[in-house]
């Protein structure tokens, strides 16, 4: 009779054992796994929250948890001391968080064009008077340089000639953040800057000074900007065409909300390429070895690559982007790119368009 008893115990212990280990698989979490902490742009939060996602870094034995702050703040203001990694969204800023914590290795597992959301009526209009022609491949592309024209020359919608589809009487303007606070505002500055210097990336002191005037003016004459891409984003599905005909937004929030199939994207609204355009490049440094794993995952396992091209980013894979991302029509490569300015050159033409505010 004991002996029955204590078999039947032992049986009862192998299944509770069993049944902790399966549990723990069940939830997606792995037993012991490692947290790594993070700060990151605000538009990865989305891909860092999915639970496809934290699965996903559990079945590496990783927790992954982020804060979030801006590009600029990242590598000015915040205490990285206690972060495993830091993930801004612009190259420059990870340049200078690379140089002053001294980091040799760095990771870009995905990247996102600027583009411009619109609408039929206001792209129609604009291919009407010379501002939005085909680019390079099957895609519709603004160009900066004809909309640095009207933007100088202060023309509103309704002067422009054959105007019946949208006659505001407010400037062509870009609709994009502030400038003092959001990375996709910076992007869009290294973008005018580069047309306004007669197609060359600024670099001295001189050309920072020539373009300022004008780039400044792209930013002062909206009036109030939004200090998250979310923003303008959120007011051009909800709002319309009457209230933000032209948003500079994150090709991946547009590939995004198509993805999404839930309506958000109708049928009469258009994603534009600025010609030139930059891309965001959403770089990891590494401050940690366990920080550094979380960037070669991110940059070489299959499943994290493909979920990021669920969320529209362009990953180190052209081809798994194109056939995630075939619903939305996102061009496969786009010919004309430029980089940025350097953090330091960029720092200083965002810092002088902000004393003028």
């Amino acid at each position: 009779m004991k002996r029955r008893v204590s078999i039947g115990l032992a049986v009862v212990l192998v299944l509770a054992v069993v049944g902790v280990i399966v549990w723990g698989r069940d939830d997606g979490t792995a037993s012991g796994a490692v947290t790594v902490r993070g700060v990151i742009g605000s538009e990865k939060q989305a891909f860092f929250g999915d639970q496809r996602v934290v699965d996903a870094f559990a079945r590496h034995g990783l927790k992954v948890e982020v804060d979030t702050a801006g590009s600029r703040q990242l590598a000015t203001t915040v205490d990285l001391g206690k972060y495993a990694f830091a993930f801004p969204s612009s190259s420059p800023a990870a340049q200078k968080i690379q140089r002053d914590r001294k980091v040799t290795t760095v990771y870009t597992p995905f990247q996102s064009p600027m583009a411009v959301a619109s609408f039929e009526p206001v792209v129609a209009l604009l291919r009407a008077n010379g501002v939005v022609h085909k680019g390079a491949g099957d895609y519709d592309v603004l160009d900066i340089a004809k909309y640095l024209d009207l933007a100088k020359a202060g023309t509103r919608w309704d002067q422009l000639p054959g105007n019946t589809a949208y006659p505001a009487r407010k400037n062509v303007l870009v609709t994009t953040t502030d400038p003092r606070e959001s990375n996709s505002a910076a992007m869009y500055l290294a973008i005018v800057s580069f047309v306004a210097n007669g197609n060359a990336v600024v670099s001295t002191p001189a050309q920072e000074a020539a373009v300022l005037p004008s780039v400044a003016k792209l930013f002062l004459d909206q009036g109030y900007t939004q200090n998250s891409t979310e923003g303008p984003f959120e007011d051009y599905l909800s709002a319309g065409m009457g209230k933000t005909p032209l948003a500079l937004i994150y090709e991946s929030q547009f590939v995004d909300r198509v993805l999404r199939g839930d309506g958000s994207i109708r049928p009469d609204m258009r994603l534009l390429y600025t010609a030139p355009t930059v891309y965001s490049k959403h770089t990891l440094v590494p401050l940690t070895p366990d920080g550094d794993k979380v960037g070669q995952l991110l940059a070489t396992d299959p499943e994290l690559g493909r979920l990021a091209a669920t969320f529209g980013f362009r990953t180190t894979d052209p081809k798994l982007f194109a056939e995630v991302a075939a619903p939305a029509h996102a061009p496969a490569d786009l010919v004309d790119a430029v980089e940025p300015p350097s953090f330091e050159t960029l720092e200083r033409l965002l810092d002088a368009v902000g004393k003028q505010y």
